[in-house]
């Protein structure tokens, strides 16, 4: 479980590293959670937005700690591969939805 949870983790903070539009607020790579990982976008109207349109597609509880703020993505043990791949699918599509071109 543990090197599954890993890969499921590496997957998502990937994307978010190599995105202009997604951020973590967690800098330091080895203070990042595996289990729950948080990200913004470029303002809190769009990470209010993404929440929204998040919840209308089936990403439940991704609004992020209210002392952070944004997204946190929880990827615990229950939390299939497939899902990590399909949150990376929403926000890419997200993301090109809403960036200013």
């Amino acid at each position: 479980m543990e090197e599954l949870n890993r890969e499921k983790s590496a997957m998502l903070y990937a994307f978010i590293e190599q995105s202009d539009f997604y951020t973590s607020p967690v800098k330091n790579p080895n203070d990042r959670s595996v289990a729950n990982i948080p990200f913004v976008t470029p303002s809190a109207d769009l990470d209010a937005l993404f929440n929204k349109e998040a919840d209308a597609a089936g990403f439940k509880n991704i609004k992020g700690h209210r002392s952070v703020g944004g997204m946190r993505a929880s990827l615990y043990n229950a939390f299939p591969r497939q899902g990590v791949v399909d949150l990376i699918d929403f926000m890419q599509a997200f993301a090109d939805k809403y960036t200013e071109k």
